[in-house]
């Protein structure tokens, strides 16, 4: 084929920078995810809290991050705060602007999650005597997780994507190293092919970690999925 390489595609097929870079893209995945889980919870809490102030706060936040392009809160982030005297590194920055980011969603599902219990289940927990900790974890938590699942999971694998953005402030994830071979060795639509080949591998392999979590959660609730399992 005129104009492409063939020994340069397979050669960074399997090339040990470009591994790298998609373990940076995954580690990043993975920590945006399992912190941005941990503050949207709290942001949800906040904005089903009785109390106004702590509504207003959360609704906020949300309103804004939501808002807001993850590319321009990444800036900010990385060149804007140092004007500010606050400044991180690049890590830290992409982290930060990461979890931001997902929070502001995954709050909004895990809200919609614990919206979805049937009130007089909670009210009926109080009654027989159990704490919030306890109503929380055993009649809100397993029900309201078979629905987040599916959302979330589509967060997971729309992070895993998003992650490409921090390439703008240098991360050294997978598409800054893809552009960096590039410039070294213009082969810019055989690297491009290769990245977009190494993203479409971790989104696949979650899919298939995805359908496993969501037909575990929901036995009991399809017949279906009752019926595979046993298969």
């Amino acid at each position: 084929m005129k104009g492409w390489n063939w020994d340069g595609f397979f050669e960074y097929l399997t090339n040990t920078y470009m591994l790298e870079g998609a373990m940076v893209t995954l580690g990043l995945t993975i920590a945006a995810m399992s912190l941005g889980l941990l503050v949207g919870f709290f942001i949800a809490l906040m904005r089903m809290s009785p109390y106004k102030m702590l509504r207003t706060v959360a609704y906020f936040y949300t309103w804004v991050v939501r808002g807001t392009p993850l590319l321009v809160q990444l800036i900010i982030i990385y060149t804007g705060l140092p004007q500010l005297g606050i400044k991180f590194s690049v890590l830290e920055s992409t982290l930060i602007g990461l979890v931001i980011n997902e929070a502001a969603y995954l709050s909004e599902i895990i809200r919609s999650g614990i919206s979805s219990v049937p009130k007089g289940q909670t009210n009926a927990a109080l009654a027989i005597g159990m704490t919030n900790i306890q109503k929380m974890r055993y009649i809100i938590a397993p029900q309201a997780a078979r629905i987040m699942i599916p959302p979330l999971g589509n967060s997971v694998n729309g992070c895993l994507k998003t992650t490409s953005i921090a390439s703008v402030i240098s991360m050294e994830e997978l598409l800054r190293r893809t552009q960096v071979l590039i410039q070294e060795k213009f082969m810019v639509l055989e690297l491009f092919v290769v990245a977009a080949l190494y993203y479409l591998l971790m989104t696949t392999m979650w899919d298939l970690v995805q359908r496993r979590i969501e037909r575990h959660f929901g036995r009991g609730y399809d017949i279906k999925a009752d019926t595979s399992e046993q298969k």
